[in-house]
């Protein structure tokens, strides 16, 4: 999520002029009501490092509001999927034409719901599952905590019943209810991954999809409903509002996210600027040199965690190898990891569900950019990434961690294609990653790359915990192979 540059320059200049005014002159009205109730304002320099240390508290509230924004409520978006308390099965793999999130998933098709968990709890309803096909079901909350799984490898393959309740909600498990899960918000976001086994294989998902279930506990017991809750006036939000009205955007979200005993600091600095539940200022009120302060602590912000991403987990053979995403046990306050994550790759699975070698880069350091080079990536006979399930490789626009369009319509390569693939007379296989198509004896082993710099992630789904492995994250004795230039 990019600063906007027209705004920052403004800013800039506005900061440079008011810096010359009379003192008085840069205290707003809301500034001058407080003073007279005894509250002082925040200084310049207090408000930069609030305005930095929330931008990466709250990017990954934002990223995850604008996202369910535009699949919920904005049927205008070109991404909407259902209402609210609904499934939504896509019949398909995401391709280049699906935008509403960074570094998406093209190796199994979603399905996905966002549920209202005021009024009551909702019942998620599973069928069985052939052992040989993965799937999972993650459960998500708007803090982008994954508080629970159900699926292949965290509840097996058999058919169930789970209950997903509000964090305050005590009530009696109902009979049947395998496990009750506890999200850390009353709003919850629940995302399914169905493996596909090739482009024929879709009718058989879809069997499947049809048999999953999201439906409130009144429905699933046939009781009458209770009473709905308060309507919520959901304030208009997609990446580019995101820009200009960033902490706009997070002083909703964080009336419906309650602190954890983490978060109270965080909020009462965020609440000095007007931001949040207790908020002492009238954000929209402030001076403009504070507003060109946040701005300027925005963009502090952002540099840190463009570092932070850079740097995640360990860096092998230009791969960046880590865990960075999970509970709120996980984090511990580490709101640096929490914004990283998201930056990388919003939504991602726990590690013990997925992990996401991830580069931008060749072994050397140097930045992969397809406008100048080809590229080869080689896995060693026997030496593919070990997992339970299955692994992919996808290639992403480098700029904007999207999908690429490319003319035969290939967004990765992946364990289910082998057998499609040409491997070398020593046994290894090669995959050519450039932007122009290498020949009809190389075509099938292809990872069409974007016209300038890129950006490519493994996932290696339900990652074995026995050597080899890559586990645990950074620390394993599977380590993925280096990208190399071409002869």
């Amino acid at each position: 999520m990019k600063i906007n540059t027209i705004l920052a320059a403004t800013l800039a200049c506005t900061l440079t002029f008011t810096a010359c005014d009379k003192k008085d002159d840069l205290i707003s009205k809301a500034e001058q009501v407080d003073k007279k109730a005894g509250i002082a304002a925040p200084g310049i320099e207090e408000t930069k490092a609030i305005a930095e240390e929330g931008f990466i508290y709250g990017l990954p509230l934002v990223m995850c509001y604008t996202a369910n924004y535009e699949f919920w409520f904005d049927k205008t978006s070109g991404q909407y999927k259902c209402p609210t308390g609904q499934l939504f099965n896509e019949r398909r793999v995401f391709t280049d034409k699906d935008t509403a999130v960074i570094t998406p998933n093209s190796d199994t098709p979603y399905s996905f719901g966002f549920v209202d968990l005021r009024a009551e709890p909702y019942v998620i309803s599973v069928p069985a599952v052939e052992k040989e096909r993965y799937y999972s079901v993650m459960l998500c909350d708007l803090n982008t905590f994954n508080y629970g799984y159900i699926g292949s490898r965290a509840t097996g393959s058999e058919a169930g019943d789970y209950l997903i309740a509000g964090p305050d909600w005590k009530d009696e498990t109902p009979a049947g209810i395998k496990k009750v899960f506890h999200p850390t918000t009353q709003f919850s976001i629940i995302l399914f991954r169905t493996q596909l086994f090739g482009a024929d294989d879709m009718p058989n998902v879809t069997k499947i999809q049809d048999a999953y279930k999201v439906q409130p506990l009144s429905a699933f017991l046939k009781q009458t409903a209770p009473p709905a809750a308060p309507a919520l006036d959901w304030p208009k939000a997609n990446a580019e509002l995101a820009k200009t009205n960033f902490f706009e955007c997070l002083d909703f979200v964080l009336a419906l996210a309650p602190a954890g005993p983490e978060e109270k600091d965080i909020r009462a600095k965020l609440a000095r600027i007007g931001i949040g539940p207790g908020k002492t200022f009238n954000f929209k009120d402030l001076s403009l040199e504070h507003k060109a302060a946040v701005l300027l602590g925005m963009k502090a912000g952002e540099k840190k965690l463009e570092e932070k991403v850079a740097a995640m987990g360990k860096k092998i053979n230009g791969w960046n190898v880590g865990a960075a995403f999970g509970n709120r046990d996980f984090y511990k306050g580490d709101w640096l990891l929490r914004a990283a994550a998201a930056k990388a790759g919003i939504f991602g699975n726990d590690a013990e569900e997925a992990m996401y070698p991830m580069t931008k880069w060749l072994p050397d350091g140097e930045v992969l950019d397809a406008s100048k080079h080809n590229y080869t990536l080689t896995f060693a006979a026997g030496e593919f990434p070990p997992v339970n399930a299955f692994w992919s490789v996808t290639m992403y626009d480098g700029k904007s961690q999207l999908l690429i369009n490319n003319p035969i319509n290939r967004f990765l390569i992946n364990s289910p294609m082998l057998p499609g693939m040409k491997k070398n007379d020593d046994g290894s296989l090669t995959i050519y990653i450039q932007k122009d198509n290498p020949g009809a004896d190389k075509e099938a082993n292809w990872l069409p790359a974007p016209n300038g710099p890129l950006y490519m992630v493994m996932r290696l789904y339900w990652p074995k915990t026995e050597a080899p492995s890559i586990l645990p994250p950074g620390e394993g004795t599977w380590k993925p192979p280096g990208i190399l230039k071409a002869q």
